[in-house]
């Protein structure tokens, strides 16, 4: 009986110890950046094709977690917050929904999309920093090239975006890059427009 009652009690702590893992497990929480609100776009009268991509990220930021920088050495990978796609796929699909609204009615791809082989222009990006300050906000710096595919001729740019966080939470710093973005995409239209005014 009392080897009984010992098992029943190692089976018991078994599972309490379990169920208190269980209940110790972070909750992910996923994050997305949003593109330009439709009020704050412009419109063109070229109707042409623009690809975009591809475009690189820095391999510190290469990864599911989002990833905070905490002194000009240290940073943190958040296993919990994470972005809902990847940021190679998710950077280019944001400075094409930007390009489609500020380049109305041209037609706006990503490089990944079959609709960007016809493109008359390619936009091409590198993402050299893509940093995250809690409590302050981010920095966005981005070398990116406009290439008119008829010609070859080449509008290169070198862009960088701070945009305050707008609250201590990490989504408030999504947003902050989802706007350090647009003002990337609003330097890309400005150079697709001079190249499309050019003979």
């Amino acid at each position: 009986m009392t080897v009984r009652k010992t098992v029943i009690g190692i089976m018991a702590a078994g599972m309490l110890l379990m169920n208190s893992g269980c209940a110790r497990s972070p909750v992910v929480t996923y994050y997305t950046m949003s593109a330009l609100a439709p009020e704050t776009s412009s419109a063109t009268a070229d109707p042409r094709g623009i690809a975009v991509g591809p475009v690189t990220v820095p391999d510190l930021v290469d990864r599911p977690q989002l990833v905070t920088r905490i002194s000009a050495n240290k940073v943190n990978i958040l296993e919990s917050h994470r972005w809902a796609e990847p940021l190679k796929s998710e950077i280019p699909r944001l400075l094409a929904e930007n390009l489609a609204l500020l380049m109305r009615p041209a037609r706006v791809s990503t490089y990944d999309q079959s609709a960007s082989r016809s493109a008359e222009y390619r936009v091409v990006v590198d993402i050299l920093r893509f940093e995250s300050a809690p409590g302050e906000g981010v920095m966005v710096e981005a070398l990116w090239s406009v290439r008119r595919e008829a010609d070859g001729m080449v509008e290169k740019g070198h862009s960088i975006a701070r945009e305050p966080a707008d609250g201590t939470g990490y989504e408030a710093l999504v947003a902050a890059h989802g706007r350090a973005l647009a003002t990337i995409s609003k330097d890309m239209a400005r150079a697709l427009t001079i190249s499309m005014s050019q003979p």
